[in-house]
């Protein structure tokens, strides 16, 4: 048996979080503009992903007009650092909603780290930052898509395992429905089967 659920007769919001409680984990877009005014402005986007692989572009999703897209379109740049567990109380605070003029990373007491190739700063305590100039944006009713062309990538030492950024050690965090977040979790490890290696009679169990 299911639950049948019709968009139109359930309301936008509603089925809003009925998307957000079944299409998890996301990974969240910790974004930091800086204003015309020279505000520097940090917010956390869960509607988040990698959009392009050549050149890289990542996407992140403003729901409304939110500082992040106001910015990014002002400016034509931006940062997404990622969020770790131990930063868990620092990003939730980040989405106050706080006014253009008051700048998050003063209000939670985030440290600043100069950006190499654009002007918001990132954050210094996470792990990983991707600079990013905009590429384009798409309106989609009530949303905005941003897609960002990544022109530099840093990350931290302490979280590389010979040259390759290791899971366990970035420990992300993603947003589930409500206001749950979660961990990495288990992690699962397995190749792709090449089809000249596809097995007759194929078994997902292994048996």
């Amino acid at each position: 048996m299911r639950t049948d659920f019709d968009p139109t007769e359930l309301g936008a919001r509603a089925f809003y979080k009925l998307l957000n409680a079944v299409v998890v984990p996301r990974p969240i877009a910790w974004v930091s503009t800086t204003s015309a005014e020279g505000v520097d402005n940090l917010a956390p986007h869960s509607f988040f992903t990698v959009a392009c692989v050549d050149p890289p572009v990542v996407q992140f999703t403003s729901v409304g007009r939110k500082d992040s897209l106001a910015n990014a379109e002002a400016t034509g740049e931006y940062t997404v650092s990622l969020v770790p567990e131990w930063l868990f109380e620092e990003a939730n605070a980040t989405a106050t909603d706080f006014p253009r003029e008051r700048g998050e990373f003063s209000e939670v007491g985030l440290a600043k780290e100069p950006s190499a190739r654009v002007r918001p700063p990132r954050v210094a305590q996470s792990p990983v930052a991707l600079e990013c100039t905009l590429h384009s944006t798409v309106r989609l009713g009530d949303s905005t898509v941003v897609f960002g062309r990544v022109v530099h990538a840093a990350v931290a030492d302490d979280v590389l395992v010979d040259g390759h950024p290791e899971v366990g050690l970035l420990k992300p965090l993603a947003r589930l429905g409500r206001n749950e977040w979660s961990t990495i979790g288990r992690v699962l490890e397995k190749p792709r089967i090449r089809l000249a290696d596809w097995p007759q009679g194929y078994d997902p169990a292994g048996s």
